[in-house]
């Protein structure tokens, strides 16, 4: 295994959660989705259970300044994914339908580190943030594709920008993991929380 040193915190992430990372994109709901399969009903859920996971993690990042390039406006997703479901869910506006056992677990982990050890809630941030924006403008495509959809209502939730902001955005995200100050201990400890991330999603 290299070390941290000689590879940087984002390097090492993205080599080491490399394979649940792929069983994630091969696995339920999101198989599905890219495959074509997904209902509008199931997407709509996807999206709700979603919401519940990022009203969560952004809540715990709220109450824990950190780095901007970590935590920062444009990487926000709630409101965009409140406008996609007033788009695509005819019953948004009802009481919205039980969320995923799944959801629940991820959510009670996400406010659990919120209390104890809110410097890992980064860990589901780099998953989350860095998977919406290397996927999000092929998975928006697709979304439009499948739904038939025209423009960009709809597709809020992968909307970070023009080319440039999702590249800069990415680039800082790095940067910002990077520069946080990790002994071996706490760099593993990271390390382990993002892999615990994709296994939860």
């Amino acid at each position: 295994m290299n070390t941290l040193s000689e590879t940087g915190l984002a390097a090492r992430l993205k080599v080491e959660t490399r394979p649940l990372h792929a069983l994630a994109e091969r696995s339920g709901v999101m198989a599905d989705l890219l495959q074509g399969r997904l209902s509008l009903g199931g997407y709509c859920a996807l999206l709700r259970n979603l919401q519940a996971v990022y009203a969560a993690l952004e809540a715990g990042l709220d109450s824990h300044p950190t780095d901007p390039r970590l935590w920062c406006p444009p990487l926000r997703r709630l409101n965009a994914l409140a406008r996609d479901l007033a788009r695509l869910d005819a019953d948004a506006g009802r009481t919205a339908a039980s969320l995923a056992p799944a959801t629940d677990a991820y959510v009670a982990r996400l406010v659990s580190l919120t209390q104890t050890a809110p410097v890992l809630l980064l860990a589901h941030a780099y998953v989350r943030y860095l998977g919406d924006l290397h996927g999000g403008q092929m998975l928006a495509r697709l979304v439009r594709q499948h739904f038939g959809l025209e423009g960009p209502a709809g597709t809020a939730f992968y909307a970070f920008g023009d080319t440039a902001q999702v590249e800069a955005l990415k680039r800082d995200f790095r940067a910002g993991l990077d520069a946080l100050a990790r002994t071996p201990p706490q760099a593993d400890a990271f390390v382990a929380e993002a892999c615990e991330a994709f296994r939860l999603h």
